[in-house]
């Protein structure tokens, strides 16, 4: 049902379209009339109503009244409906003695394009008195003419038609003859004399008349001319054309003094009687004008150039007098032969120089093309280049609508030269250009477009603030406000900080600037989105992705994780007499905030009790001793280290380290007092040396007497075990782990304390390194051990 419905609505819509450009080719004019000498400005007719339209509506449709004739005559008031005259109308000037005088012209309308034919006729009046063409008539009549023969006259020329023409001839009252009126082979009338009684040459020799031509206007108007009338002798034989009609063909564009043609007429008569002399007969204007003949010779020659769109035949009266008076009268006939020297002619009626892109399709001109030849030569063809995107439509009669062939696109091309060309298909083929310009104006069509779908930026942190970091720009091919772009940040697609409140930027140009100082060490890299938005209607947008990465700068110092700094007691490390060079006594571990060439660390032995005794690795951090010990060597040392980046400006930390020299692991760590002790007075020296002297002898013992028991304690419990001893108890972190290449330790060192439950201050305390790698041994295996080492000692 619903596709019955359809087609059904269809059937009813091409029926409607079709009656309607039926009605538009085929109906009938509309037609009006004027009377001519009417003032400019007056009313011909209401036009809207004459169409049935309403007054709103020839202003909503462009209606525009155009006239055939270039010159246009006729005025539409939109406003009103009414059609008026725009200058006084001369019927004689427009149409001539042409009958009936109409003026045709057409009403156009848009939207949709609709034509309306239209006539209007212009009514006569009578404003113009009968003329002869001469003032004075000679007519010779020989004396022994019959009453009754007829002696045709010159006719009046009255530029009026109609009822306001010539209507009849009078004479002036006499008594040989009287006039009666005529009418010629083109409708024109003229007076013939008729003798009414016999002449008399002897009584008189010359007769003056007053012809009075009358037209039939309301007052008449009246013209007059004098004849005269010359009784002559007898002459019985009236000159005759060899040939009656002449018809002959003269190209239009045949120049002046052409030779028409050549008559002759023939007269039986000798003497003076049959000398022959040629003339025109009851000529107009316009042939006098056109035409000149030889009395004597009877050739008829052009004065002037012929129009075969203005004049196409000519029907010249000529007649032939002999010397007696009488005539003779001949016709002859010019046809005008056209030639093609009329280029067409294009009237432009309506042009639309802007055009939407993408609109569908849409009138750009409407225009007419006339030829003013005849035949192939009036025939034309009409065309435009066949790269554009327009073509032409014969809408009627000889009008065309230009309209496009498709939607345009500013962005491929934004301006049209349109050339119309007409060719008629005469010989030589002529030709005529116009062109047309048509602008395509710009739709909000295309979004903005980045270079890239993304962006890289880098800034150096601690940038200063409202830093200037890069520019993002984007282009829009549209134009004006279509293509005026602003610009505005969005969240990245990755959660992350607050792109507000790390960025901002320029609406107007697209310029980022980093809000506040930015920090690699809290931020390495985040990433925003760009958008791009456009001024049209509805505005587009587009976006692109912004990674900003954040450059480390040296900015942090070096911090030292081993030995601590920071601890209530100084880390002291124990180093054994036996010690050969290159013993690893400590490592320093150091790490760097900062991160590639910033973050490489370096190592350097600033100070050291001892110079030379001890060296650091440059990049490792490991102190090892430089060469063996000797007894002259302090117990106690200090060592300050340097660790230092790579970065520029370098940044460092220092670390003191402590180290306490024991014979192996057994001696005890008594800490010295820090200051040193005051010297005695010089009178108590000798005093001092013997106490000296007897504290080395002491420790000289007890040394011995340690070494006995070590060796004792290693030959029963093994390298493991040793006496009892107090020593103090150093503080070790637990594990420490290698950074590769931060300079850490290689490898981690622990010590383990093992005491029995009931040991005293007075017991030693037995430090064993421990190396992860391998096998810990059972801890109560080496408490028991050291129970034994103690009880032996």
């Amino acid at each position: 049902m619903q596709k019955l419905e359809r087609m059904h609505r269809k059937r009813q819509v091409t029926v409607f379209i079709f009656a309607v450009f039926l009605h538009l080719v085929c109906s009938e004019p509309m037609r009006f009339s004027v009377g001519e000498e009417t003032g400019n400005g007056s009313l011909v007719a209401h036009l809207s109503k004459a169409m049935g339209l309403g007054i709103g509506e020839l202003t909503s449709r462009s209606a525009r009244v155009v006239s055939d004739d270039d010159k246009q005559y006729l005025l539409l008031d939109s406003a009103t409906g009414d059609l008026l005259l725009r200058e006084k109308l001369d019927r004689e000037e427009l149409c001539g003695p042409k009958e009936p005088c109409v003026l045709h012209f057409q009403v156009f309308l848009e939207m949709p394009v609709q034509f309306f034919q239209g006539e209007l006729l212009i009514e006569d009046i009578n404003d113009h008195s009968p003329v002869f063409p001469d003032r004075e008539v000679l007519l010779k009549i020989p004396e022994n003419s019959q009453p009754g023969t007829l002696f045709p006259l010159t006719l009046a020329e009255d530029l009026d038609v109609g009822i306001n023409g010539i209507q009849n001839y009078t004479v002036s009252p006499n008594a040989q003859f009287y006039v009666l009126t005529r009418n010629n082979s083109e409708g024109k009338k003229y007076p013939e004399l008729v003798q009414d009684k016999a002449l008399d040459r002897e009584k008189q020799a010359e007769l003056s008349l007053t012809l009075v031509a009358l037209d039939g206007g309301t007052p008449p108007r009246s013209g007059a001319v004098l004849v005269r009338i010359l009784i002559m002798d007898v002459n019985d034989n009236a000159p005759e054309f060899a040939h009656s009609p002449y018809e002959v063909r003269v190209l239009e564009n045949s120049p002046p003094d052409y030779m028409v043609l050549n008559v002759l007429a023939k007269d039986a008569d000798d003497g003076n009687y049959g000398a022959v002399s040629y003339g025109f007969f009851q000529a107009s204007d316009d042939i006098k004008q056109t035409f000149s003949i030889n009395e004597i010779t009877g050739e008829i020659r052009l004065k002037k150039a012929l129009d075969f769109e203005k004049v196409n035949n000519y029907r010249v009266e000529i007649e032939a007098t002999d010397g007696g008076g009488l005539t003779g009268k001949g016709t002859v006939f010019i046809e005008v032969v056209d030639v093609n020297d009329n280029a067409p002619e294009i009237t432009i009626s309506s042009l639309t120089s802007s055009i939407p892109e993408n609109a569908p399709e849409t009138v750009v001109s409407v225009f007419r093309i006339r030829d003013r030849d005849s035949g192939d030569n009036g025939k034309t063809v009409c065309s435009i280049p066949d790269n554009l995107p327009f073509i032409l439509k014969s809408t009627f009669k000889n009008f065309y609508t230009l309209v496009t062939e498709r939607p345009l696109d500013r962005e491929s091309r934004s301006e049209y030269n349109i050339t119309i060309t007409v060719t008629d298909l005469g010989t030589p083929r002529l030709q005529t250009q116009h062109s047309l310009r048509v602008q395509v104006s710009d739709v909000n069509d295309n979004a903005p477009e980045f270079s890239q779908s993304s962006y890289t930026l880098r800034v150096r942190e601690n940038n200063s603030p409202a830093l200037h970091i890069g520019t993002i720009r984007a282009t829009d091919r549209d134009a004006g406000s279509n293509a005026q772009l602003s610009y505005s940040l969005l969240p990245g697609p990755q959660p992350g900080p607050d792109a507000a409140a790390l960025l901002s930027i320029h609406a107007d140009s697209g310029q980022l600037f980093a809000l506040r100082a930015l920090d690699y060490e809290a931020l390495q890299a985040f990433e925003v989105r760009v958008r791009a938005t456009d001024q049209g209607s509805p505005a587009l947008s587009s976006q692109a992705l912004v990674r900003v990465q954040v450059l480390d700068a040296n900015d942090n110092s070096p911090f030292v994780l081993y030995p601590l700094q920071n601890a209530s007691a100084p880390v002291t490390e124990l180093l054994p007499r036996a010690a050969e060079p290159g013993y690893l006594l400590s490592k320093v571990v150091a790490v760097d905030r900062d991160s590639g060439q910033n973050a490489w660390l370096s190592f350097q032995l600033l100070k050291a009790t001892e110079p030379g005794l001890f060296g650091v690795g440059p990049h490792n951090g490991e102190v090892r001793t430089a060469r063996p010990l000797s007894e002259r060597d302090a117990p106690r040392h200090r060592l300050l280290l340097l660790v230092r980046d790579n970065g520029e400006p370098p940044r460092s930390a220092s670390v003191t380290l402590h180290v306490l020299l024991v014979d192996g692991f057994s001696q005890p760590y008594l800490p010295l007092p820090d200051a040193p002790p005051q010297r005695a007075p010089p009178d108590r020296l000798t005093a001092y040396l013997v106490v000296a002297l007897a504290a080395v002898s002491s420790l000289f013992l007890l040394s011995l007497l340690l070494f006995v028991a070590l060796r004792l304690c290693r030959r029963r419990g093994g390298p493991g075990s040793l006496g009892g001893g107090s020593l103090p108890e150093p503080h070790f972190p637990g594990h420490l782990v290698d950074v590769s290449g931060a300079g850490t330790l290689s490898q981690s060192y622990q010590y383990e304390v093992c005491l029995p439950e009931d040991l005293g201050n007075g017991e030693f305390k037995i430090l064993q390194p421990v190396v992860p790698n391998l096998l810990t041994q059972d801890p109560e295996l080496d408490c028991r051990k050291t129970s034994n080492c103690r009880n032996n000692f």
